[in-house]
């Protein structure tokens, strides 16, 4: 696959996993569950949905792509078990405003942990693109929301689990990411079964669970770890930007709750700095192929 075509696979695999991953408050609202039970019943349903996708996409013996994950694999699995947990969290014990915020400054962390462990150089395009999706954000949500210390914080260690992500990905683009992701949603189940009360739920609760895990975290998860190899990090945490504009779109679909003045301005901002840069980066490599090409040929 060439670079021009790659560069628009993951744009399209990414922004898939955002529109996916932005439904986590929604579910996160609608169960009317302690986190860890939700967390238990997710990562069970999570792994069952993944596992499908690489029974159907794999080719061989199924356990070789659990047994040949590496090193790389294996952290996948602690980082994205571990930020899934801070996620719902958060979202109980802070304001889904203040996660947004926070989750918004993203492209800032993927940048320096790019720049720090590969190497790579954001694009002026990317930086603006990214202050821009910030300003939105805060317009959006505003700053006076009421919140946590606690879940503020818990909503940064997501983020930071995130930017780590892709890295890992971005690093490590031979990694079998199905596997480690099916493995990251077993893992973060184990830890958390003990801590709830995975045996009360009712048959509707765990319906939402279900569509929880396949929806946000077989789906997304998946979407995301194929997306992010042909993406540089800073570019893979602005598209995940939409996740904010995104979440309370859901919630006026699903509630009737219409969006405030601020929610439709910022939103906006965000939605414009994406699909620009989105524009941008894909005039540049296909420019860039051309080049390549037209050298080839001289």
């Amino acid at each position: 696959m060439n670079p021009a075509a790659g560069y628009r696979l993951g744009l399209i695999l990414v922004t898939a996993s955002t529109v996916a991953w932005s439904l986590a408050g929604l579910f996160t609202q609608v169960i009317p569950l302690d986190s860890w039970t939700i967390l238990a019943w997710r990562g069970i349903f999570g792994s069952l949905g993944i596992a499908a996708v690489i029974v159907l996409t794999e080719n061989g013996p199924i356990w070789k792509s659990f047994w040949n994950i590496g090193r790389a694999g294996w952290l996948f699995v602690a980082v994205s078990a571990l930020g899934m947990v801070f996620l719902i969290n958060s979202l109980k014990e802070t304001t889904v405003a203040h996660v947004a915020v926070i989750y918004a400054t993203i492209p800032f962390v993927a940048a320096v942990l790019g720049w720090f462990a590969m190497g790579e150089r954001s694009t002026v395009s990317a930086i603006l693109a990214s202050v821009a999706a910030l300003i939105g954000v805060v317009i959006m949500v505003g700053v006076g929301a009421e919140g946590t210390l606690f879940g503020d914080l818990l909503a940064f260690g997501m983020t930071l689990c995130m930017a780590v992500l892709m890295i890992i990905v971005r690093r490590s683009p031979d990694i079998s990411v199905l596997p480690a992701a099916c493995l990251s949603a077993l893992v973060s189940s184990l830890i958390c079964w003990p801590l709830g009360s995975p045996l009360t739920v009712s048959a509707y609760d765990l319906l939402l669970i279900a569509m929880f895990g396949i929806l946000v975290s077989a789906v997304g998860l998946a979407l995301f770890t194929l997306g992010a190899k042909h993406l540089p990090a800073v570019e893979t945490a602005l598209i995940g930007s939409l996740d904010a504009p995104l979440a309370p779109l859901w919630i006026w679909l699903a509630f009737g709750e219409v969006p405030g003045r601020s929610t439709l301005i910022g939103g906006s901002i965000v939605f414009a700095a994406v699909i620009a840069h989105v524009i941008t980066g894909t005039q540049t490599k296909a420019k860039e192929q051309r080049l390549m090409q037209e050298k080839r040929l001289s």
